[in-house]
């Protein structure tokens, strides 16, 4: 174990990131999303949960403000809503598969995975981190220009993904970020949390 000076924090790279945030097994977590857009009054406030039961299933639940369910696997989406079902190969939307296998990949600490498909910069010490994904693939970069994860030891607190068109960022509250988000919907507001920023 290398000392570090009293008062001091520790760095961190990539890989750290990644040893801490990966599972074996299943896994779960709360979100909230804020969406705002010209057409609506006031901005869509969107919770849910994230589920990955296996290595090759990501499931995106929305219960609040209307249910729905996606369900990524086996190279096909399902959205499930009311009392419908449509289902569409990965293949019509390629961008797709390639976010289910980077954040399949995020979850199992695959960092060799990830590379494949992601340059990797990382910043800031244990206690507060950020770890910026820009993508190599040509068609997901005309899509994204990159997706930025914040996060608190080995807690993933906040998604932010800069599309490669204006400046609109979608920003996804995760866990205890969420939790804390109360019923803000104020783009500072969500912004300090995701950041940890906020007053705690």
């Amino acid at each position: 174990m290398i000392a570090r000076e009293p008062g001091t924090a520790a760095t961190i790279d990539s890989g750290w990131i990644l040893s801490k945030l990966g599972h074996a097994g299943p896994t779960r977590t709360a979100f909230v999303e804020v969406r705002s857009s010209p057409l609506l009054k006031s901005p869509l406030r969107v919770s849910g949960e994230y589920r990955h039961p296996d290595a090759d299933t990501l499931v995106r639940e929305v219960r609040s403000p209307y249910q729905e369910t996606t369900t990524i696997r086996d190279g096909k989406a399902s959205i499930q809503r009311g009392g419908s079902t449509r289902t569409f190969a990965l293949s019509r939307a390629p961008q797709l598969a390639t976010l289910q296998t980077s954040f399949g990949a995020l979850l199992r600490g695959d960092q060799q995975q990830l590379q494949s498909a992601f340059a990797l910069d990382t910043s800031g010490v244990r206690e507060k981190w950020k770890m910026v994904l820009t993508p190599k693939d040509t068609a997901l970069a005309k899509q994204m220009r990159d997706i930025t994860l914040f996060g608190r030891g080995a807690e993933l607190r906040c998604i932010e993904t800069r599309l490669s068109q204006g400046n609109e960022v979608q920003r996804t509250l995760l866990a205890s970020a969420a939790s804390a988000s109360g019923t803000a919907t104020s783009d500072d507001a969500l912004q300090a949390i995701c950041h940890g920023d906020a007053a705690r």
